[in-house]
């Protein structure tokens, strides 16, 4: 009993020492003095489509003053206007609480977190308009602190799903966001012109079992992208990011496709091409760009293709893959220098042979084209000897090595892209080449052997670059003619 009692004893001197402890830790204060510090005061959004909710952004409220502080209210300064929806320490802020919280208390050396949100009303333009609203912090001592939160907003056509079933023509001069997909039946063409770009979802692309047509000009090039606007990190757009979207499907019944000055990037697969009929054309690519992918920048199986004046830059699988058909590559850019995966696919593959299947390769010609990368060989061929197989190179710059017997027939006026002698690999052909920040500019450097070693082709591919720059007459293989800055 005795043990017992002095038990209870020192169990009671420990609670009247934990409240005592307590009530020194709350104490709080109301001195002008004593204010909140942010991690940031100021919370930028981006850029968001209108009606589109954003990706959450935080920050952290810290009290280092010394004291407690009371917080007798905290709100948006606009209410509702503008779009922001914030919770501060696990309170929304909504209508049912009238958009502020009152009564909050921040204990000295303690913190309070706040996440951030937007879906910006509809603004009524056609360019993005910058809206603001301040969350504002009335503390109990009577001072008034604030933290900024702002974006621009941008109103946008949204198409939840397009099923194009007669021929339609896809122009606007606001955003177009495809939140579901295109599908493009067999029999309808679909038309996208000059300076249209489309906004595409994870899990949108454009399926076409009819007829595509991307008609952009050299001052109105089409754009097919990711509709993230954001960033990932302060750095680094999504938009610079690969697998942004599904890309562009062609399937077997799609034939006549023609795609010219287009932007098409950070999309999963850029274009594939289903195997059809190799006498017929089921892609003619002008003057037209596939960067970013994560899976291939263009596949084709079995088909019939003519690029000029492409670049096809930087995918986790191969920039540019051809099994079987006929294939003509004049004036292209075929650089693999994705940064993302170490084991990365190759600039330029070929053949007549995949997963088992064999494929004839009844034309695969290679003219006037830079292909290079990081690798010392990004070139691979995939051949079964039992099926037919015809290719040439002409007046190109590969990044492989010269085959030990050469075919004369098969390779005129190469230039052989030995890593031994080449300075930071490839890269010296090019402007920029910057994986860190992803950014890339392919138009040619000063060093760059590309330049004045190809010839003029017959059939007028040489007369513009990728950008519809004149070619003089010693023009420069790959897609781009260098200029003098």
């Amino acid at each position: 009993m005795k043990r017992f009692k002095i038990f209870v004893y020192i169990m009671l001197l420990a609670v009247v020492g934990l409240l005592t402890a307590c009530n020194d830790d709350d104490s709080f204060t109301t001195s002008l003095n004593n204010q909140l510090t942010f991690s940031s005061d100021t919370i930028r959004l981006d850029t968001t489509f209108s009606k589109v909710p954003t990706s959450t952004k935080t920050f952290w409220v810290y009290n280092h003053s010394g004291d407690g502080i009371k917080l007798a209210n905290v709100r948006l300064e606009q209410g509702n206007q503008t779009g922001f929806r914030v919770n501060v320490d696990g309170i929304y802020l909504g209508q049912a609480m009238g958009y502020q919280v009152n009564d909050l208390e921040v204990r000295d050396k303690d913190s309070i977190r706040v996440f951030v949100e937007l879906t910006s009303p509809l603004n009524g333009g056609t360019e993005p308009k910058f809206i603001e609203d301040n969350l504002i912090f009335t503390l109990e001592s009577g001072a008034v602190q604030k933290v900024n939160l702002n974006a621009y907003s941008w109103d946008a056509e949204m198409i939840k799903n397009l099923d194009v079933t007669q021929n339609t023509v896809l122009q606007s001069e606001k955003p177009l966001v495809i939140q579901g997909g295109i599908k493009v039946a067999e029999g309808a063409t679909l038309t996208i012109a000059a300076g249209t770009t489309l906004y595409f979802s994870n899990k949108a692309g454009i399926d076409v079992s009819g007829k595509l047509k991307i008609e952009g000009t050299a001052d109105k090039v089409v754009t097919l992208r990711g509709d993230r606007l954001d960033k990932m990190f302060d750095y680094l757009p999504y938009d610079h990011v690969s697998g942004q979207w599904q890309g562009v499907h062609f399937q077997k019944s799609s034939y006549d496709n023609e795609i010219a000055y287009a932007d098409i990037h950070s999309a999963y697969n850029g274009i594939v091409c289903d195997s059809s009929d190799i006498n017929r054309s089921t892609l003619k690519m002008q003057r037209s760009t596939i960067h970013n992918c994560q899976g291939f920048g263009i596949l084709a199986t079995n088909c019939n293709v003519d690029l000029s004046n492409c670049q096809i830059t930087n995918t986790l699988n191969d920039c540019a893959a051809f099994i079987g058909g006929k294939v003509v590559l004049s004036h292209c850019t075929l650089a693999q220098f994705y940064p993302f995966d170490g084991n990365r696919g190759a600039a330029l593959k070929f053949g007549n042979t995949i997963t088992g299947k064999d494929y004839a390769l009844v034309q695969f010609d290679v003219l006037n084209s830079l292909v290079t990368g990081y690798a010392d060989d990004v070139v691979m061929g995939s051949f079964n000897d039992k099926t037919e197989q015809h290719y040439k190179f002409e007046h190109s710059i590969l990044r492989t090595m010269e085959p030990k017997e050469l075919d004369a027939n098969k390779f005129v006026s190469i230039q052989w892209e030995d890593p031994k002698d080449t300075i930071q690999s490839g890269e010296k052909h090019f402007i920029k080449i910057d994986a860190d920040k992803q950014n890339y500019d392919f138009h040619l450097s000063e060093k760059s052997k590309a330049r004045d070693i190809g010839y003029t082709l017959p059939n007028g591919t040489s007369k513009t670059d990728h950008d519809g720059v004149a070619r003089d007459d010693k023009p420069d293989v790959g897609c781009y003619e260098f200029k003098e800055k």
